[in-house]
C-alpha cells in the first residue's frame, strides 16, 4: 500500500492561472472560460510516488486515475472531459494552446506539480529535461477521454465542450481549492 500523501497546505500553495485564446481549430480556454491551472509543488517531492498520488486522488473522489505516462509530443486536446495531470517524476517543458499560437503558454513543470486542463486546451511535451518524465492522468468520475488534434471534422466534438460540467470539488483538496475559485 502506498504511503499517505498530504498535499501542500492551501495557504502555502502557489497557483498560476492561464487563459489561452482559441487558435485555429484548437479551442483552448475560449469555450468555458475556465483557465489552465498550475498548482506549483502541490505534493512534496520527497514522498511522492505514482501509487501515492493515485491513492490520494481516489480518496478525494473527484477524479479517477487512468494512466501513468509522459505527455505526447503532438499537440492534442480532449473534448469529452477536463484533465488533471499530476507530475510524479522528472521535469519537463510543456506547451499549451498550440505551438503556432502566438499566445501559447510554455511551462516548466516538475515532480509534485499538478495541472488542471479544461477540455479543449491543446497540450504537448516540448522537452523531457532528464528523461523519465511521468504523470498520473486523471479524469472526472464517469468521463472517458478522447483525442482531438485541431483538424477539420472535429467541429461537432469541439461544440460539445460547452455542455461539460466544471468540478464541484477540487480534485486535490476536496471541499476547498483553486479549481473552485475560477
Amino acid at each position: 500500500m502506498a504511503p499517505k500523501l498530504s498535499p501542500t497546505p492551501l495557504a502555502s500553495l502557489r497557483v498560476s492561472r492561464h487563459s489561452i485564446p482559441a487558435n485555429g481549430l484548437i479551442p483552448n480556454t475560449s469555450i468555458q472560460n475556465k483557465p489552465l491551472l498550475h498548482y506549483h509543488g502541490a505534493f512534496p517531492a520527497t514522498t511522492l510516488t505514482a501509487s501515492s498520488v493515485e491513492s490520494h486522488l481516489t480518496s478525494i473522489g473527484v477524479v479517477e486515475p487512468q494512466w501513468r505516462f509522459t505527455m505526447y509530443s503532438t499537440t492534442h486536446f480532449h473534448s469529452t472531459t477536463h484533465e488533471v495531470l499530476c507530475i510524479t517524476r522528472g521535469k519537463a517543458r510543456l506547451c499549451f494552446g498550440g505551438e503556432d499560437n502566438p499566445e501559447r503558454v510554455e511551462k516548466e513543470v516538475e515532480q509534485g506539480d499538478v495541472l488542471v486542463l479544461p477540455a479543449g486546451v491543446g497540450h504537448r511535451l516540448l522537452e523531457d529535461h532528464a528523461g523519465g518524465f511521468e504523470m498520473v492522468g486523471s479524469y472526472p468520475k464517469g468521463c472517458n477521454w478522447d483525442m482531438c488534434y485541431g483538424k477539420k471534422g472535429e467541429e461537432a466534438k469541439v461544440q460539445s465542450i460547452s455542455k461539460l460540467p466544471w468540478f464541484e470539488k477540487d480534485p486535490i483538496y476536496g471541499e476547498r481549492g483553486p479549481v473552485l475559485e475560477v
